[in-house]
């Protein structure tokens, strides 16, 4: 059966236009930029054998437009629109940053991490460096770790922070088991993070942790 012989509702564009795109699955979003499958296959088939082959997701974009061209159901055109797409959605995130929401809708902050993190199959530790506006001046990962976890050098991101010239820095890591619950060492490592940049009058204002479903503030718990 074809998409356009599925119930309305359950097309991935009629329903992206009715219930908006966060309620279409990683496959069905994919799924519009392709268009069409591979021959004898729809669009989402076509989607979801990429994702088994190559995904999460997020592992599959950072193939890049050389990467994903090789790949059966996409080429070069498809490619470089999916490579835009992401960029535009960092460009959108980091510009929220830009205009000083970091500190006043820390959600932001967030939604940023969130953006720049999950999906890799391994740990990565990264920080986004802040002037004394809380506009954001960079953002680098730093550490990449195991499945289960990173080595942070607090020592390094001091480094960044004042080759940066930075007044603040936010910094977040994800769990690749999709875990949001941050762990003892996580609450460990930012004491020592805030206490070693408070050396050089530099504030951590945030730790997010990446897992399914929006990232988790440990300074909304009150662990900062």
């Amino acid at each position: 059966m074809h998409i356009h012989e599925w119930p309305a509702d359950e097309r991935p564009r009629e329903k992206l236009l009715g219930r908006g795109a966060s309620a279409l699955s990683d496959a069905e979003l994919l799924a519009i930029f392709l268009g069409s499958g591979l021959r004898g296959q729809d669009a989402v088939t076509t989607a979801r054998r990429l994702l088994a082959a190559h995904g999460p997701l997020r592992a599959l974009l950072d193939l890049g437009p050389a990467g994903l061209a090789g790949l059966p159901g996409l080429g070069p055109a498809r490619a470089c629109a999916l490579a835009a797409a992401l960029e535009l959605g960092n460009r959108v995130l980091a510009a929220d940053l830009a205009r000083g929401e970091a500190m006043t809708d820390p959600s932001a902050a967030g939604r940023y991490f969130s953006q720049r993190l999950r999906g890799f199959p391994h740990e990565v530790f990264a920080a986004l460096f802040l002037d004394s506006r809380h506009r954001a001046l960079a953002f680098e990962e730093l550490f990449r770790g195991t499945i289960d976890g990173a080595e942070v050098h607090p020592r390094e991101i001091v480094r960044r922070a004042l080759a940066h010239n930075a007044a603040a820095v936010i910094v977040g890591h994800n769990h690749p088991s999709g875990s949001r619950e941050p762990s003892a060492a996580d609450r460990a490592v930012t004491v020592q993070l805030k206490q070693s940049l408070a050396l050089v009058d530099v504030r951590l204002l945030d730790h997010f942790v990446v897992g399914d479903g929006a990232a988790v503030s440990l300074a909304a718990r009150g662990w900062m």
